[in-house]
């Protein structure tokens, strides 16, 4: 078949880029590039149906959209001729765009279009956009200069004739169950978008309503589109509805880094330039990442139903087992790509140090993404998620059968080893009959990633391995809920922060001031109940005090390492296994709740106990769980890598003020005179502080008087001095305060100098009791050897 003959006179020729060497489509009205958004144009066979029936001529009986093209057949319009080659071509299995227009030299309107199968043409290399050498976002090749098309052109009576129509393809077609995949067959129509919105103001997540929509129209390949074309429309939809309240966080997020330039934020735009994501990590939550970063939530619970926001934290646990901030975003586009973007920002943010382990959504796009970013970080499903997935998904097995969720629960938090849960798995599959269950097949296959008795090796810093809340620890609970605009939540994020900081410094008080109550005789609590914070001293002390109701049997003994049978007295059935290397004083056991929680197990500690181990051995005494985790020292040590020096010695100075308070808020309640002492004292403090920031300098005395160094220039300070102290008391009273400032500053020194030295020599005095222990257990050994 050949194309009528072009007049050139009137005319003006628009040709497809790509078919003559360039890597575009001209699509006047409509462009689509490969891999973006779709056209919101709702091809569907019912859409076209509609169209046909109304607009196209005498060849087309009752809108019968089975028929195929060919020459002479009319249109009402272009777009009627468009929808009804669509048509055909998904009933075939191709995907169609617009190729070729011709305008008329007169008014410039379109008298012809040229609509061709996807893979007309060649794409021809053109310049790269390159990240770090490689291709950004590189594409498949789909042309493969297929000749099938359609052309039409306008007649004087305004309706639209099918000049030219090719049929055949040089290329496979597609089949049916897949038509649904190709580009100009994709589109979320009306009643789908009702469904799509309904759901997501639930909080179910892309993957969630897709499972809802195959279940309404029997299949995905009645659908018309895919989850990518879900996901794309849900981000359009969060920001229509967040609309212009964006812009507040944005001008938020501005003036906290104006007050502090150690704040960090940052926008991900997208391919339409539009805003997408937003990740912001202040200077304290960059602080705590350097105390507690070992593990980490990323906490996207906005997608249940109880936040309306698409907000999402980065979570941690101090060293009281409180929630900590470790960063926060607002996510509007959740595809892999975005995902990917915000953890390498937050990444960068922290200095490029990656946890431990990090605890998420189950979810195959954020896995993905954390796979990509934390190739060497353990990565863990919240169960909470995985329980609340089954509720839904064996809704069925739920009401039919009572005992099922009691006989999960068992199997996954009860179980203490691989095989005992592989073996209670198999049971619970066959009692149920759900061998085949598609679902609960998928989450066993991701069993090492949210299976207690596969991450006992990682630590989690939690305090138990089985008794716990299934949910993840959101930080923000309280503060944010259904109701809450994005408006809203900027002052409800800032009431949140000084929360938590109130709720951190009255744990700090309350383990600084409160002796904690000793159960035992032993050594080793007294030891911990100086070391740990006062919450994670009640962990330990519960663990040291069910050692008296445990038995440890040597079972096997090689060189060094001692193995011991562990077992409650009555229910010596169930026992645990430590292996014990008296030389090294370092032990390990099968219930692996050190490796997971930081604590040592009462399992070892009953070994302990046996062997006459009376104190704990320091490489058993986490920092990150002692009452010095966040002290000067160690903030020097581990914030080296902070890219902003500024920062960091904000921090040290913010520490060292902190921990004075305190010290002097402990001596100065000790009495009535020394209370009143220091009340006098701080509020001197305060003036000469409140003088300094307003003079934007610090005080210093000399010779009496009072001196501001203002700012320096040209390497000169210039000071401006007030008049003397006491100008208006006798020389004597001069005198005598001058001595008394002497004599405090040298009475401060020795104090720190005793600090130091008291650190110092406990230090030493636990060295010599860990050598005088292990020589103890030594010639115990020789003696028993000598008898033998």
């Amino acid at each position: 078949m050949e194309f009528e003959p072009l007049s050139l006179s009137n005319e003006v020729i628009e040709f497809d880029m790509i078919g003559l060497g360039y890597d575009a489509t001209i699509d006047m009205e409509h462009p689509v590039e490969d891999g973006e958004d779709l056209v919101n144009i709702d091809y569907s066979p019912a859409a076209a149906n509609s169209v046909l029936a109304a607009g196209v001529g005498p060849h087309i009986f009752g809108g019968d959209t089975n028929l195929e093209p060919c020459q002479g057949m009319d249109f009402e319009s272009e777009e009627a001729a468009k929808a009804f080659y669509n048509s055909y071509a998904r009933r075939v299995g191709f995907s169609t765009r617009v190729s070729m227009s011709r305008r008329s030299r007169r008014d410039g309107s379109i008298i012809q279009r040229s609509f061709v199968c996807a893979k007309e043409g060649f794409r021809v290399e053109k310049e790269k956009h390159l990240v770090d050498g490689r291709v950004k976002r590189p594409r498949a090749e789909t042309r493969v200069g297929c000749k099938a098309m359609l052309v039409v052109k306008i007649q004087d009576s305004g309706r639209w004739v099918v000049s030219s129509f090719v049929r055949e393809h040089n290329h496979d077609l597609v089949p049916p169950d897949k038509v649904h995949c190709l580009r100009s067959h994709r589109h979320v129509a009306g009643p789908a978008k009702s469904l799509i919105d309904t759901l997501q103001s639930a909080g179910i997540g892309p993957s969630g309503i897709m499972s809802a929509l195959i279940k309404e129209y029997g299949g995905i390949s009645n659908i018309g589109f895919t989850e990518r074309d879900c996901r794309n429309y849900m981000r359009s939809s969060r920001q229509r509805t967040l609309g212009g309240d964006t812009q507040i966080l944005l001008d938020y997020l501005k003036s906290k880094q104006a007050e502090n330039p150690s704040f960090f934020y940052d926008v991900q735009g997208d391919d339409d330039h539009c805003m997408s994501n937003i990740l912001w990590v202040d200077p304290k939550a960059r602080t705590n990442y350097t105390y507690f970063g070992d593990t980490v939530t990323f906490d996207t619970t906005y997608r249940s139903n109880r936040y309306r926001l698409p907000f999402a934290p980065f979570t941690g646990i101090n060293h009281h087992g409180q929630p900590v901030l470790f960063g926060c975003a607002l996510l509007i586009n959740e595809s892999e790509a975005s995902f990917v973007w915000l953890f390498k920002t937050w990444l960068e943010a922290m200095s490029g140090r990656p946890p431990v382990s990090i605890t998420t959504d189950h979810d195959r796009v954020i896995c993905a993404a954390i796979n990509h970013v934390f190739p060497g970080t353990r990565h863990r499903f919240c169960k909470w998620h995985i329980f609340k997935e089954c509720q839904e998904k064996l809704s069925h097995v739920l009401s039919e059968h009572h005992n099922f969720e009691a006989d999960l629960h068992k199997c996954i938090n009860l179980t203490e080893s691989i095989e005992e849960f592989e073996s209670c798995w198999t049971c619970l599959t066959d009692r149920y009959d759900l061998q085949k269950h598609e679902w609960l097949q998928s989450i066993y296959n991701d069993r090492r990633q949210w299976v207690p008795v596969y991450l006992r090796d990682t630590f989690f810093a939690e305090m138990s391995i089985t008794q716990r809340s299934d949910n993840i620890n959101s930080y923000f609970d309280g503060y944010i809920n259904a109701s809450t605009t994005l408006q809203l939540f900027v002052k409800q994020y800032e009431k949140a922060l000084e929360s938590r900081f109130e709720k951190e410094v009255k744990a700090d008080y309350d383990t600084i001031n409160t002796t904690p109550i000793l159960k035992t005789p032993s050594p080793m609590e007294k030891q911990a109940a100086g070391v740990y914070t006062r919450r994670l001293f009640i962990k330990f002390q519960e663990e040291l005090v069910e050692t008296l109701t445990f038995l440890a049997n040597k079972v096997d003994e090689e060189e060094m390492i001692t193995v011991y049978r562990v077992a409650k007295y009555g229910e010596m059935h169930r026992a645990y296994f430590v292996n014990f290397n008296s030389f090294e004083m370092k032990a390990t056991c099968s219930c692996q709740m050190f490796e997971f929680c930081g604590l040592v197990c009462r399992h070892i500690l009953t070994v302990f106990r046996v062997t006459n181990l009376l104190t704990l051995p320091s490489h058993y005494i986490l920092k990150r769980w002692t009452r010095i985790a966040k002290s000067g020292v160690i903030l020097d040590e581990r914030t080296s890598n902070l890219s902003n020096g500024a920062h960091e010695s904000l921090t040290i100075r913010f520490n060292n003020l902190r921990h004075q308070a305190l010290k002097y808020v402990d001596e100065g309640v000790t009495s009535s005179e020394v209370y009143d002492v220091a009340i006098s004292a701080l509020r001197e403090a305060a003036n000469k502080v409140e003088s300094a920031t307003k003079n934007d300098g610090r005080q210093v005395i000399v010779n009496g008087t009072c001196e501001e160094y203002l700012h320096q220039s040209n390497g000169v300070t210039i000071r401006r001095s007030d008049p003397p102290f006491g100008s208006q008391q006798s020389s004597y009273k001069d005198e005598q305060d001058r001595t008394i400032e002497k004599l405090t500053r040298q009475l401060d020194r020795a104090r720190r100098k005793c600090e130091v030295y008291r650190s110092n020599l406990l230090s030493i005095l636990k060295d010599i009791e860990e050598q005088k222990l292990q020589l103890s257990v030594k010639v115990q050994n020789i003696k028993l050897g000598m008898k033998e």
